[in-house]
């Protein structure tokens, strides 16, 4: 977890609840974690004026992918049955559990730029059919913060420029590009 932040837990706690601290799983959920709440921490610190919650920030940050995993992608070590794309609701579910709905949401949200159900029926996604979209400031900066990081182990510290993440939104649509550039309009 980043220093200077006080947190009434440790997320890296929760995360040894579900990972084994001996596996590729853990360490790239670990280090993905740790740049995503970085990121998040120094975008948070330019818009100070609209007061994020730095600890939330910090704490989701780092459980955000959480629900990996449950979903089948080999290359991250993850034997779960189901498509990667639903690790987010997952990792809500997970969360929710053990007593973080707050924390679980963002796990939800942070996929793209948010999913909406017209997208999850248009598409057919195998995904609960409802709206997985940032909504607080917090889950707004957390999936802003994601799209800079890969989790493959040999891009973890190369972060991607705006428009490398422009580029590989546009396949998704323009809307999605969009709302990106909202995002960097606000926190970038």
């Amino acid at each position: 977890m980043p220093k200077n932040i006080e947190s009434p837990f440790d997320p890296v706690e929760i995360i040894k609840k579900f990972y084994d601290p001996d596996t590729k799983t853990y360490k790239i959920l670990l280090q993905h974690g740790k740049y995503v709440a970085q990121k998040a921490l120094e975008v948070a610190a330019g818009i100070m004026h609209l007061n994020p919650d730095l600890n939330f920030i910090s704490e989701a940050a780092m459980l955000h992918d959480i629900g990996i995993c449950m979903t089948n992608a080999p290359a991250l070590g993850c034997t779960g049955k189901y498509n990667y794309l639903c690790h987010g609701y997952l990792g809500r579910e997970m969360l929710t559990k053990i007593g973080l709905p707050k924390h679980g949401l963002v796990c939800e949200r942070h996929i793209g730029v948010g999913i909406k159900m017209q997208d999850i029926k248009r598409q057919k996604l195998p995904l609960p059919e409802r709206n997985m979209v940032p909504i607080s400031l917090e889950e707004k900066i957390i999936a802003f913060a994601d799209k800079f990081f890969s989790k493959n182990s040999m891009m973890y510290a190369k972060e991607k420029s705006v428009q490398e993440i422009k580029n590989n939104l546009l396949k998704f649509g323009e809307d999605k590009v969009a709302i990106f550039q909202s995002w960097v309009d606000c926190c970038g």
